[in-house]
Order: C-alpha cells, then structure tokens, then sequence
C-alpha cells in the first residue's frame, strides 16, 4: 500500500533537489503534483484541498525558499503536514489498571476484518501481560462463533460463546465470564453487515448501552478506499467510537483511507494490521508512516521488532559465543531465523530509507533466507558446528541434498565467512566487557561485579552490524 502515492512523491522531491534555488513557480508546480498524487491514491479531497493549501504557505515563507537547502526544507514541510493529517500524535489504548475488566468492544462492516483484529488484539494484550476473554456476539454470520474460537486456540485465549441468539446478552454474560474468571480484558465481537443499515445500528447502540465499554474500536478494511470515510462517519454519529484499526494494511489498494480518516472524522488510528498472522497487529505511529509514505523508512519501528523477537536466554548464550569469538553455522542459521521473526528481508529492507523502492525494482531476494536455511539444514550437526571441516565433497553433498547447486552453497559459506570476520571486527572494537567493575558508588567502594553490557539488536548486534550482514545476504 502507498507504494504509488510514494513513488510519485519522490519523484516530485528529485525535482526539486535537481533544482537547487527554488522559486515561487516550482514550489506551486510541485504542490500540483502532490495535490495530484494524493487525488489519485484515493484521498478525499475534502482532506487534500487544506493540505495542500497549508504545504504551500508554509514553502512560500522565506526562510524555505531563501535557506541552502530549500528542496530539503519543502519535504520537511509535508513531513510534518502529512504527520498532522495522519494524527500528529500516537493514540494510545487506555485501559484502567484497577478495573477488572476493562472491555473493548470492535464495531465494523462485515468483511472488514473484525472477527480477526479481535485475535490480533487479544494476542497484543496478553504478549503485554493481559489476560484477555473473547465474546463471539455475532450470531448471523455463519460459523463466526468457531472462527473466533479457532483463532482464539491458536493465540492460547479462551473465547466464551453461547447458545442464546442475542448478542446483548452475549455480551453481558461475557463480561460476567470474565469478572468470575479473573480476566482483566474483555474484549467483544460485534456482528457486522455487508452495508451500514439501521439494524446493525441499532444492535451496536445496544450492546454499548448494556455493556458500557471502555473502549469503542472500529475495524475500517484499508483497501476500501475514501468510501471508508462515509463509513466512519455514519459508525461515528451513532456509536461515537473512541479509534480505529486498519485492516489489510498489506493490500495493493491505494491507501487513501488511511490518509483520510483522521482528518475527515477526527476519529484517531490506533492500531494498524499487515497479515494474517497473530502479530501483525501494531500500534499506529503517525510520524513513522508519514515517513515510510516519503520514502524515508521506518528504522525505529524495525528496531523495537528486533528488541521484541529476542529472548532472553538465547541472547545469553548467542552473546557468550560471539564473545569467544566462535561463530558457527547454528549461530549464523539462528541470525537468519531472528530476521524471519521480524518479517523477513523485505521487511528489514523496506523499513530502510529508500528500501520500498529497491523492494519495487527487484533489486532484493526476499527467498534469499529460504536458501540458506535449506543448505545449512542439510548439513550434519558437526559440519554446522565445525565449518571449517566442509571440503569440496562434502559442498556437493550437502548441494544434493539441498536440491541447489555447489555454487549456491559456495555462495552461503562466503556469506557466512564474511559474517564470521564481522563479528571478530565487532567484538574487538566492542571489548570484552565481562567482569568489568561497575565503578565507585557514592561512599567509594566499588560495586559488584557487573553483568556484561547487552548490544542491542539481532543477537546481540547493533542496527549498523545488521545492515552490514544484510548486504552480504542481497
């Protein structure tokens, strides 16, 4: 999604460096353009026209148009202006600490993903430390109840479903579920409709009234288009929700709803989802995607996704062994699967400046991965633990076995070499930081004997060291 809108937009910003001074002309020029971009992603006009109106006085100012680096100085702008449209500020899900419990009630369209975002919520939830419930209130939908209850078994969540054809009493019996159960979230799923209509409506005002939610989520399908704002606004006037989660947020759709939800409603995104799996679920930053909209990558984002995927003790024992200066196949195979935990190589590589346009134009292999852990799987415990013992008949059987040819395995055994010497480079400018003293306190002594210093990142590496493994597996 966005990929066009940011396609074009870099495309106006390439001119406008190529220009060096600008005049009042370019800068009108180049906000046609934008104005165009915008129209033609599907956002609502009634969000472009003061967008492009705010971007234009603020470029026409003289501290833009006079400054060393006026084209740097425009993007800045519609950084910051498009920051604004998308929200400005992350809207966070506030839940009451000492209410037990605090219910999330998920209003929406049929199709729009509901009944999924309802698992991807509670999976975020109880990765929080949450104990979430989920109610399956839609009683029309066929076989609605056993999605939620499937979804739920896969996420380790129990789902309270009944009998009874109404969905407010459902939903009242839900929350008592979960008083008597000790679980501290509930979160419900409504039933939708194909359309907005007055039952749906109504059903909605009904189970809000009975259950009094804390929190009032819309799920909006992303690849609706700025249809989606008509929708929001008819859910807004009768269910006054609190947010919204996009769904589908990995579609070829346009993206112009996203764009326009916040503007045109005044309804904060909270949440946004890219996939079907459990954690695809995250919380919507407005700065990163005006960023990754312009092409300038999201590296926070793909920082706290490798914080998120380690575990403790394998960061321990991954880190002693780079300490050793040993790095092994397994070691080398367990970096590979670290990154497959954040998304894989096109998500690494996307969520660096310019990375959308290398993943557009071929230029990365997201299978590249794939390759690799099948020739390292092929290989004996011993030869992956002692690399250097892999001989030239050994590189043909370990390629029979892999379905590849010895070149490719070639190829992992280079990648893995020049990984290996990264390391040692990375450790001795690191040092050894084991047993070092935590210094003096306060009255003089020396402390205890502190812990070796963590190195963030994938295994104990820094984002820079991620870069450097990553260009050697392209």
């Amino acid at each position: 999604m966005f990929d066009n809108l940011q396609d074009q937009l870099q495309e106006v910003f390439d001119d406008l460096r190529g220009k060096g001074r600008l005049t009042e002309g370019d800068i009108s020029a180049a906000m046609r353009r934008v104005r165009m971009a915008l129209l033609e992603a599907d956002v609502s006009f009634k969000v472009v026209k003061p967008f492009i109106t705010h971007c234009t006085e603020r470029c026409m100012q003289a501290d833009v148009l006079e400054s060393l680096t006026p084209a740097q100085n425009v993007i800045k702008v519609v950084l910051e202006e498009l920051t604004v449209l998308l929200g400005e500020t992350d809207s966070k899900l506030d839940l009451a600490p000492n209410k037990q419990p605090n219910v999330i009630m998920l209003v929406g369209l049929q199709g729009s993903g509901k009944t999924t975002a309802a698992a991807k919520l509670a999976y975020l939830l109880k990765r929080d430390g949450h104990n979430p419930l989920l109610v399956a209130c839609d009683v029309y939908r066929p076989a609605a109840a056993d999605q939620l209850e499937t979804l739920g078994g896969e996420i380790g969540v129990r789902v309270y479903r009944s009998d009874s054809k109404n969905p407010v009493q459902i939903a009242q019996e839900g929350i008592d579920d979960a008083i008597n159960n000790l679980k501290d979230v509930c979160i419900i799923d409504t039933a939708g409709r194909l359309h907005v209509d007055e039952d749906m409506m109504q059903e909605a005002e009904s189970i809000k009234a009975a259950v009094e939610p804390d929190q009032v989520l819309m799920v909006v399908d992303a690849m609706t288009g700025q249809d989606v704002v008509n929708v929001v606004e008819a859910f807004s006037e009768r269910v006054d929700f609190d947010g919204v989660i996009m769904s589908k947020m990995d579609g070829d759709a346009r993206g112009g709803g996203a764009l326009s939800i916040r503007q045109a409603t005044g309804k904060p995104i909270k949440f946004i989802s890219s996939g079907e799996k459990p954690d695809s679920l995250e919380v919507f930053h407005p700065d990163r995607m005006a960023r990754r909209i312009l092409g300038m990558g999201d590296v926070v984002s793909l920082i706290e996704s490798a914080v998120k995927v380690q575990q403790e003790e394998e960061e321990a024992e991954a880190t002693e062994r780079l300490r050793r200066m040993d790095l092994n196949l397994n070691d080398f195979l367990d970096m590979n699967r670290q990154i497959r935990k954040m998304g894989g190589v096109g998500k690494l590589v996307s969520a660096l400046p310019g990375g959308d346009r290398m993943m557009a134009q071929g230029q990365v292999d997201e299978r590249a991965l794939d390759r690799m852990e099948t020739i390292i799987n092929s290989m004996t415990k011993r030869e992956r633990e002692k690399p250097d013992i892999i001989n030239g008949s050994r590189r043909k059987r370990i390629a029979d076995g892999a379905g590849v040819t010895v070149t490719e395995v070639n190829q992992v055994m280079k990648q893995y070499a020049e990984a290996r010497k990264q390391v040692k480079k990375m450790m001795a400018a690191y040092g050894d930081t084991a047993n070092q003293p935590r210094g003096k306190g306060k009255k003089g002594k020396k402390g205890k004997k502190g812990r070796r210093t963590r190195m963030p990142g994938i295994g104990g590496m820094s984002m820079a060291d991620i870069k450097k493994i990553q260009s050697m597996m392209e």
